[in-house]
């Protein structure tokens, strides 16, 4: 039809005498605008109503699926290939007068099609992967992301030699074919790809890293909660709001941290200790004792086990004066037993989980005891909090216990000797 309206107006132009050469650029140049006019005037009809339908039916539903897809402009995508088709079916307009015009024209159109398709179906796989995400509640621990990235890395390719074969008059059978002999260059053009995508399957399969963990790998510099995780990275926000991209193979060849389990547990751990001078650990006088049992916590503690005490030396006839030949109480146990009873009633500690106070390997800088337990609540900057408090009320009351913290003597100390 439009190459009849070219003839027509070709015709027309030399009945007014118009000579065979400019009739035939005007009406050529005539039937292309209009057809690229035509073509614009369908693409704004044909999008108006996509979007219209789009919208109305959005409206209706309560599925996101809708909403996502005009997003990310797959209705717009969807109304370009009405031009496109124009254009396509226009080819051979200007036959007559410029054959090159055509062969032009279909070469647009095919790519017109070509980079449109790749739009579309590109809009398509990103509205499934946040559609995925948004309404799976497993989408955290499965992410797809690695293999929509795959995808349309694969797309791109095939669209890449789809276009070699239009623009250089090429078969795409013959260009196939050919791929064996570039291979060794695409394994090096996407390594970080191939090996992104074996170790984002390996992470899924074994649900190393999901979305939203807090994860520590000191090698990368990373230490913080993992916010995406795609083909060839997974990016970590640190503590300090700093962002780290970690090559998705790496945390599969190399080690790090998931504190995945800590945080589905019932607790955080507490595991630090203090060093006591070994010179202030003694046996209890009967006036420590005294004093001790003027402690709440351990009252009934050292009554009970001094009787324990008493009734054994007894049997053995060991005299009261004589602490080398008989079991006695010391200081140290019974600060060990009160850091106990204080735990024990310590509301932010988990009774249920591994609960130790311990003595651990002198060494020169004396005995440590180590508080081994779990806060309730694991949110760090409470975490910190709780075990500050603990921390305090010890080195507080370490004294009360005719005890000393071992410290490692400072300039003012020497100084002090110096003096003396």
């Amino acid at each position: 039809m439009l190459k009849e309206l070219n003839l027509l107006i070709n015709h027309w132009l030399q009945v007014i005498q118009i000579s065979e050469k400019w009739s035939a650029i005007i009406s050529t140049t005539s039937t292309g605008i209009l057809i690229i006019i035509l073509s614009f005037v369908l693409f704004l009809i044909s999008k108006k109503i996509l979007y219209h339908l789009a919208h109305s039916i959005s409206s209706r539903t309560k599925t996101e699926w809708d909403d996502i897809l005009l997003k990310f402009k797959f209705f717009s995508g969807i109304s370009h290939f009405v031009p496109a088709t124009i254009l396509y079916m226009s080819a051979g307009f200007a036959e007559p007068f410029f054959p090159t015009v055509d062969t032009f024209m279909l070469k647009i159109s095919e790519l017109y099609f070509l980079f449109n398709g790749i739009f579309t179906i590109n809009a398509f796989l990103s509205s499934f992967n946040l559609y995925y995400h948004k309404t799976f509640s497993f989408a955290k621990e499965r992410p797809i992301a690695g293999f929509i990235q795959l995808i349309k890395i694969f797309i791109y390719f095939i669209g890449l030699l789809i276009f070699i074969a239009v623009v250089f008059d090429k078969e795409l059978i013959k260009l196939l074919t050919g791929l064996g002999a570039i291979a060794a260059v695409l394994m090096l053009v996407f390594k970080d790809s191939i090996l992104g995508f074996v170790a984002s399957i390996q992470m899924s399969m074994n649900n190393m890293v999901k979305l939203g963990d807090w994860i520590e790998m000191p090698s990368k510099g990373a230490d913080g909660t993992v916010i995406e995780i795609n083909l060839t990275t997974v990016k970590v926000e640190n503590w300090d709001k700093t962002i780290s991209n970690i090559p998705t193979y790496s945390l599969v060849s190399e080690s790090f941290v998931n504190w995945k389990g800590m945080e589905q547990s019932g607790g955080r751990r507490i595991k630090r200790s203090i060093n006591i001078d070994m010179a202030s650990v003694r046996f209890c006088s009967q006036e420590m004792l005294e004093k001790f049992k003027k402690f709440v916590l351990i009252r009934e503690y050292v009554e009970n086990k001094q009787k324990e005490i008493d009734d054994f030396n007894a049997q053995l006839n060991v005299p009261p004066d004589q602490h080398f030949n008989g079991r006695r109480q010391t200081n140290l146990g019974i600060f060990r037993k009160y850091l106990e009873a204080y735990l024990r009633n310590h509301k932010m500690i988990n009774q249920e989980m591994t609960f130790l106070v311990r003595h651990l390997q002198p060494t020169e800088k004396g005995i440590p005891i180590e508080i081994y337990v779990f806060c309730t609540d694991k949110r760090w900057a409470h975490y910190e909090a709780v075990q500050a408090d603990i921390f305090d009320h010890i080195l507080a009351v370490i004294p009360e216990f005719d005890l000393s913290v071992y410290q490692a003597p400072s300039g003012r100390d020497l100084a002090q000797i110096g003096k003396h």
